[in-house]
């Protein structure tokens, strides 16, 4: 039986690596069986509508800020996915935040738009709806406010919890970049 035994034990540890392979490729799959648009109907009917509010406001008072809440987003799902971790002000493990990365500082905006929208929906759905699906529904209003399609976003995001310049300055080109160099870099 020994000797079985050891035989068994690389043939167990080879299905428990194809088990835990199986598993690893599936949680993207599971990560955005999550995502559906519609996810707050029930808990917050009217959170896309107060975003869309706070954003049609800032719009009305300068019509660029569409463009620096399309980029706010961009920003925000180069570095570790679509998770609000761009909002973050505090480094929980010290240093500088995604925010204070020289890509994203001083040039990213809309922080106080992203605030207000948050402010209404706390207001009315407390601890209801993530920064990361306001972020997502701030930059499709955006999008529509500019003149162009009024999309569903699929919901259900969960916030980030970790931001850092290190994985921003590694995931967003800089500021520095020429045309043809983020062409190469988008390429």
């Amino acid at each position: 039986m020994g000797v079985l035994g050891r035989r068994n034990k690389p043939a167990a540890a080879g299905v428990a690596v194809v088990a835990l392979t199986a598993v690893v490729c599936l949680l993207p799959v599971i990560a955005r069986a999550q995502l559906r648009v519609g996810f707050y109907d029930a808990t917050c009917p009217n959170a896309e509508a107060l975003v869309r509010q706070a954003v049609a406001a800032a719009f009305a008072r300068d019509t660029g800020i569409a463009a620096g809440l399309i980029r706010l987003h961009f920003h925000d799902c180069f570095v570790r996915g679509c998770d609000a971790s761009v909002l973050l002000t505090v480094n929980p493990g010290g240093g500088k935040t995604e925010r204070e990365a020289a890509p994203n500082n001083p040039s990213l905006r809309g922080f106080d738009v992203i605030d207000a929208a948050k402010a209404a929906v706390e207001s009315a759905c407390p601890r209801t709806v993530s920064c990361a699906d306001i972020v997502a529904f701030a930059a499709r209003d955006s999008i529509n406010l500019a003149g162009n399609l009024f999309y569903a976003v699929p919901a259900g995001r969960r916030d980030g919890r970790v931001s850092n310049e290190t994985e921003a300055l590694l995931n967003l080109p800089p500021p520095s970049f020429t045309a043809k160099e983020l062409t190469d870099r988008f390429r």
